[in-house]
């Protein structure tokens, strides 16, 4: 607000200075306060935000009879589409393609054999007919017939260089925000998280501490086999190109009681994969949450669900609304989806 003064004294307009000031201090105290005690600060108040706070609160209280000790304070997070984009294809297959192109040269029978051709021919609609075998048969080629330390280190080189199609952005980049504070609110109220994915768990492990600051060892993902060799003193371990684990749908719960040995008491997803893993949740003899991200910001995101052939949420939207599970709504539960300006 402006004011106009027309006369004023040197003490006055010093007097002045001091209350502005320190009125100024004193409102920034309160906003930095407000934001310190908002542990969602990019959610939009409303029933989802609310129904996670309610209950992290509930079951930290050791007063409450939903009180959970920490010890089975177990969250588990699908990845692809529910902690960062999976749109218009999964993150792991465009690393797939581009591992073809840079191993064309050694193998130039890929020039006419499937699905290498398509790759090779920028095809995606020859690509997509080949279905989960040709998908499988680009894994093999490219993800395997290394060590794991070699697999690593292309994983991080890949992830260093490659943009996003649509937003011209690091990979890494496409986080949700609003997820990485739902992450970081549970770890300070000594929840153990894990990231339970159908994506593979060497290509997710060298950058998930870095971006959601999730230990490398709390990650269940697929994998290929692999084979410890001494190798003259120097011991490696290789890759193969069979598959080992597939961490999808019945996958996920078979993994969590493999790997955790305790049923979550928190799943987060976004798909019908996903939904195995929510039930598995929901079973527990503790208070448990089921959390479903709901694409429907075509804007900033992608709008997509029932009839999508990437993280198809059909039967699982329909099981959550029966069961009373909470559904986040992208479009109206985010103030912002990435932790980066879309304008940028």
């Amino acid at each position: 607000m402006r004011k106009t003064i027309h006369i004023l004294g040197l003490g006055i307009l010093i007097s002045v200075f001091i209350s502005c000031t320190s009125n100024s201090e004193n409102l920034n105290q309160v906003s930095e306060n407000v934001e310190k005690s908002d542990p969602l600060p990019s959610w939009n108040e409303g029933a989802t935000k609310s129904a996670i706070i309610n209950y992290v609160s509930e079951v930290t209280n050791a007063e409450s009879e939903n009180f959970i000790a920490i010890s089975d304070r177990i969250a588990t997070f699908d990845n692809d589409g529910n902690l960062w984009s999976e749109q218009p294809a999964y993150f792991q297959l465009f690393f797939a393609i581009d591992r073809v192109k840079a191993l064309a040269p050694e193998h130039p029978e890929w020039k006419t054999e499937q699905p290498f051709k398509a790759v090779l021919e920028n095809d995606m609609e020859e690509l997509a007919k080949q279905g989960e075998h040709g998908i499988l048969k680009l894994v093999m080629a490219t993800h395997a017939g290394n060590t794991t330390d070699e697999f690593e280190a292309i994983v991080k080189a890949w992830l260093a260089t490659a943009k996003h199609p649509r937003f011209n952005r690091p990979y890494t980049d496409l986080v949700y925000q609003p997820m990485l504070e739902l992450i970081k609110y549970l770890q300070e109220n000594d929840f153990k998280t894990f990231i339970v994915s159908g994506g593979g768990i060497e290509f997710m492990r060298p950058w998930v501490e870095e971006v959601y600051e999730i230990p490398k060892d709390q990650v269940i993902g697929s994998s290929i086999k692999t084979k410890y060799e001494y190798n003259n003193g120097n011991p490696v371990i290789k890759r193969l190109p069979e598959l080992d684990f597939i961490d999808d749908k019945e996958g996920k719960p078979e993994g969590i009681h493999k790997f955790i040995g305790r049923k979550p008491v928190f799943a987060s997803g976004n798909s019908d994969g996903d939904l195995q893993m929510m039930r598995w949740a929901e079973s527990n003899k503790l208070k448990s949450f089921m959390l479903y991200v709901h694409h429907t910001d075509s804007i900033r995101e992608w709008a997509y669900d029932r009839k999508s052939h990437i993280g198809r949420l059909d039967k699982g939207l329909d099981e959550a609304n029966e069961k009373g599970w909470t559904v986040i709504d992208m479009k109206e539960d985010w103030k912002i989806i990435y932790p980066f300006k879309l304008d940028e």
